[in-house]
């Protein structure tokens, strides 16, 4: 008998998704345990002889894969879409069940990481391991050097304050601007700039943990060696 382990890790563990977003499906009643509804968060299940099911189809551990997307505009920054609008798992050639390592707008390009490995979806989009993201900015008008306080010391937007770890405006343009921040928040970015006058005309996200999309063109991807994997992963204390 293995050990026992809690029902939402089974299911990162599996390459459903993340934990977090377990836990919205074991909550919405999509989760089966021996044929059983499981509604409670702290069910522990034995993977060796529990059989445990997502929307009726039976779960099994598989090898965990890793890729990093250069997004390209105009896709879905999720496994499906209601709207059938193309989505960033059209993009990727693999026979695994993958899914986005959180989130880029419909109209923001740049590093996007896509796995079937839960835990490591976890520890790189928990909030307390803080992250570190470096978007490229575009903006609609020079930005301009007295706005630069507010946005490193923190600003009131929806979801609490947010604040850029740093801010490093282009002397030839100031229009393009490079920020970096550990944020996760939707739309942090965009967010952040309208609050002190200014729209994002484009947006790219160029560093996610380390990993970029250096000579990759939009909508190419490469596969993330374990090894690069686990760098990651000790950065954050999680081996």
């Amino acid at each position: 008998m293995s050990e026992k382990i809690r029902i939402n890790r089974y299911l990162a563990m599996a390459g459903v998704t993340s934990r977090r977003k377990a836990e919205e499906y074991i909550l919405s009643g999509r989760v089966e345990l021996n044929g059983e509804i499981v509604l409670s968060l702290a069910t522990l299940v034995d993977p060796s002889i529990d059989e445990i099911a997502l929307d009726g189809e039976t779960l099994r551990s598989e090898e965990k894969v890793y890729f990093v997307l250069n997004k390209p505009t105009g896709y879905i920054t999720s496994v499906s879409d209601d709207k059938n609008r193309p989505t960033v798992i059209d993009l990727i050639k693999t026979n695994k069940r993958i899914f986005p390592v959180g989130r880029l707008d419909y109209d923001t390009t740049g590093v996007l990481l896509l796995s079937n490995d839960g835990d490591f979806a976890n520890a790189l989009l928990h909030p307390s391991n803080k992250v570190m993201r470096t978007y490229e900015v575009k903006l609609d008008k020079p930005f301009e050097n007295n706005h630069l306080e507010p946005l490193l010391k923190g600003i009131s937007i929806e979801g609490g304050k947010g604040k850029f770890h740093s801010v490093k405006i282009d002397k030839k343009n100031p229009r393009f601007v490079t920020v970096e921040c550990t944020e996760g928040r939707n739309l942090f970015v965009k967010r952040m700039f309208r609050k002190v006058g200014y729209y994002v005309e484009k947006l790219h996200r160029s560093k996610f943990a380390g990993f970029t999309v250096e000579g990759l063109k939009y909508g190419a991807w490469k596969n993330i060696s374990r090894q690069e994997i686990q760098n990651a992963l000790k950065k954050y204390n999680h081996l």
